[in-house]
């Protein structure tokens, strides 16, 4: 839980999200039991207006570095404007893991 919480105070803090969700997605890959190693974040935030969609990516890249650089593997990002959220609150299924010894 301490990544999981890392993560969800520094997207907080960085973006004031009027929305955001956290999912520790580890459990559906080839990992240790209780891993947090694979993420899924939502970040809904003013802030992303008028920005492309890669410097949104970027810039929570940017905030999550200690994190992808001391032990998360994999971050699937959703950043959105709360009026693009509006219009398409859609979660999208992340796939099931292919890798390690599952191929």
């Amino acid at each position: 839980m301490a990544v999981t919480r890392s993560i969800t105070t520094k997207l907080q803090a960085a973006f004031l999200p009027s929305f955001l969700d956290v999912i520790n997605e580890s459990h559906m890959h080839n990992v240790p039991r209780d891993s947090e190693t694979h993420f899924k974040v939502y970040v809904v935030s003013e802030g992303f207006a008028g920005m492309p969609l890669i410097k949104r990516h970027r810039s929570v890249n940017t905030v999550l570095a200690e994190e992808l650089s001391a032990g998360v593997h994999a971050l699937s990002i959703v950043a959105k404007t709360p009026q693009q959220w509006e219009s398409d609150p859609a979660r999208i299924k992340s796939p099931p893991c292919l890798g390690g010894s599952k191929l």
